[in-house]
């Protein structure tokens, strides 16, 4: 082989090994381009969902929004806002503040108990009841359902008093009344069923769609407020006041828990 062929040869082995190089550094260069493009899309991606939940964090939560629509309140009512719920006769001398939370057991208690001597001395026009409903225990336990159950009260009361009250009962009563840290009452299909043992309530359409729809769900927060900001020391539920006084039992402080009680706390408060 003479020298110029071989030299030759030399050069066509280096010309093919150069395009093989540039062929190779062009691929990994490709490569480490997908790599990088992939690297920046996965931050972007985890970044948009970091994104989403922090929204999502922030966003209001159904009963915060409420806080913001327009008030709708109940037939029945008075006072600034409509939030003064008085029942019993007019020609009744005395108001005794009734404070409730519809989840409070301890309301549902007293309600079984002392509720019926209550109902029978408010229609005798021994005094008159302004009830007030509270929903601290949601705040307490992370519910919903004394919001929930204030404002179909307030759907119940667009009916009549008659249909409030004994609406009320039901809430309390040993049947549907749930454990304290069983939210039942958030379920609107749960408070209708319960609603459809009252007399007044039964079938009734138009309540279940304004159970169904939160129409006084703004009412309720407007009035669980009178708990929140009474100037009567209150802090828990059931609580009674009569001419700016607590009623209570022989502790001093928390509410009569048997009829007996009730009455002497009562006729001792009456007589000033």
């Amino acid at each position: 082989m003479s020298k110029r062929n071989s030299q030759q040869a030399k050069t066509a082995a280096r010309e093919r090994l150069r395009i093989e190089r540039e062929r190779q550094a062009k691929k990994d260069k490709a490569k480490r381009t997908a790599i990088v493009a992939g690297s920046i899309v996965g931050v972007l991606a985890i970044a948009g969902v970091a994104s989403y939940f922090v929204m999502q964090g922030n966003k209001p939560s159904y009963w915060e929004a409420a806080k913001d629509d327009a008030l709708v309140a109940p037939k029945n009512t008075s006072g600034k806002n409509n939030t003064t719920v008085t029942l019993g006769k007019d020609s009744a001398k005395k108001t005794i503040i009734a404070y409730e939370d519809s989840r409070c057991p301890v309301c549902a208690a007293f309600e079984q108990t002392v509720g019926p001597t209550v109902k029978k001395d408010m229609d005798d026009g021994k005094y008159k009841i302004q009830y007030v409903g509270a929903t601290f225990l949601d705040t307490n336990l992370q519910g919903e359902g004394s919001k929930n159950a204030l404002s179909a009260l307030g759907a119940a009361l667009n009916v009549s008093k008659d249909a409030f009250w004994n609406y009320k009962e039901a809430l309390y009563s040993k049947k549907w009344h749930p454990e304290e840290t069983t939210d039942k009452f958030k379920d609107d299909a749960y408070l209708i069923k319960i609603a459809n043992t009252v007399p007044e309530l039964k079938n009734d359409k138009a309540f279940q769609k304004d159970v169904k729809d939160g129409t006084y769900d703004k009412w309720a927060l407007t009035m669980s407020k009178q708990f929140d900001d009474n100037k009567y020391g209150v802090q828990g539920t059931p609580a009674f006041v009569l001419d700016g006084k607590k009623i209570t039992g022989s502790d001093g402080d928390n509410a009569p828990s048997t009829v007996d009680a009730w009455n002497s706390a009562v006729d001792k408060a009456l007589k000033g």
